[in-house]
């Protein structure tokens, strides 16, 4: 199963990039909810959702519904990094967008006041 899985291999990009995107995308998804319990939590669900997906593919895997030598631990490390990428992309984001929006609303006070 783990045999010639090395570390450093396209594959493993494969798992960080595939997570990385599921996670971004499901999180924009979720900050347009009609909830706002999941809006507020956006990150996570992108989160959850990715992780699940990554272990989707490894139970596919080891089921052997694709061509492979079976499930990896080391594929699941690359999914589990691909997550935070995208988690820490997401927060950078978000406090960048806040500040940046916050920042503008202080200036449009600021007009309105002269």
């Amino acid at each position: 199963m783990e045999e010639g899985d090395d570390w450093i291999a396209p594959d493993k990009l494969y798992h960080i990039l595939f997570c990385f995107f599921i996670a971004i995308i499901s999180s924009f998804l979720a900050e347009r909810a009609r909830y706002p319990f999941i809006r507020r939590r956006s990150i996570w669900v992108g989160s959850i959702i990715s992780l699940a997906a990554g272990a989707a593919k490894e139970v596919a895997d080891e089921f052997g519904f694709f061509r492979s030598a079976g499930a990896s631990s080391k594929d699941a490390v690359a999914d589990v990094f691909g997550t935070l990428l995208a988690a820490l992309v997401l927060c950078l984001y978000k406090s960048s967008f806040i500040r940046r929006r916050t920042d503008q609303s202080v200036q449009a006070k600021a007009l309105q006041m002269v």
